[in-house]
């Protein structure tokens, strides 16, 4: 059996309902296929480069497994046809970090992940139109993270 390292990107609006049950949708995907779970552990919530499937957050969630390499063909397959995986990365690698299993078991069963940030608490699917209530005031957000907003003819 070879040893890999997953990177898997979760919709945000499944890990926020249940981070365990995301949780699991890799672990049992990685299970079904034959592999032997090493390590996973939520590694960051990250505000994505470019939308993906309309989502502008994404969680990662970091694993390592051991599996045959006739494995990984079903594992990317189930990952690209599962609507909860934004996307993901398979890489296969000579040892798994002891770094890796110690921050997988301080994770443990009770662990949540830590709420959204507060300029970004929800994915937004449409953008806000201006003079709703929850669209935001530039000026005050402008004022809270110290940066002016600076129009074209003042430049």
């Amino acid at each position: 059996m070879n040893q890999y390292e997953g990177m898997f990107l979760l919709d945000n609006q499944v890990v926020r309902a249940d981070y365990k049950a995301a949780k699991a949708v890799v672990i049992d995907t990685l299970k079904k296929h034959g592999a032997e779970v090493v390590a996973a552990r939520r590694w960051d919530e990250r505000r994505l480069a470019y939308p993906i499937e309309g989502r502008l957050r994404a969680t990662f969630l970091l694993t390592h497994f051991k599996a045959g390499p006739n494995a990984i063909t079903g594992i990317r397959r189930e990952a690209e046809l599962d609507e909860r995986i934004l996307r993901h990365l398979l890489l296969a690698v000579e040892e798994i970090p002891a770094t890796e299993l110690e921050l997988s078991a301080a994770e443990g069963e009770d662990f949540a992940p830590p709420p959204p940030p507060a300029d970004d608490a929800v994915d937004r699917e449409e953008p806000l139109v201006v003079g709703t209530p929850d669209a935001v005031d530039e000026d005050v957000v402008s004022e809270e993270v110290g940066v002016g907003i600076i129009d074209e003819e003042e430049v």
